[in-house]
């Protein structure tokens, strides 16, 4: 089964913000690569990011958060960004804000 995949405007903000087109170009295509079997791909979150996924992308440095609807059979990309454990700026704590604003 395909799924249509679907990137949210702050995700899609968040792609426009690596600063290397070239990296840019990698994330695209692994969300692009999320169309086939989303839930074989990255992992469960826990917590407040419980119902979300994580997705490694360009070297492991990456990481793009997505939920998959199987009723409407959709995956959502809702945050994209580097992984920088303790940082405020790291894509988790960042997509917790998104969830508590209701915009993940």
């Amino acid at each position: 089964m395909t799924f249509r995949v679907l990137i949210t405007p702050t995700a899609l903000d968040m792609l426009r913000g690596v600063a290397d087109a070239r990296v840019r170009a990698l994330i695209a295509k692994r969300i692009d690569g999320l169309a086939w079997e989303p839930e074989k791909q990255g992992r469960p979150l826990v917590g407040e990011l419980s119902g979300l996924r994580s997705l490694r992308a360009v070297g492991q440095r990456f990481r793009v958060i997505y939920r998959v609807d199987r009723r409407e059979v959709t995956v959502t990309a809702v945050a994209v960004g580097l992984r920088r454990r303790g940082d405020r700026g790291d894509v988790y704590n960042l997509a917790c804000r998104l969830v508590k604003l209701g915009l993940a």
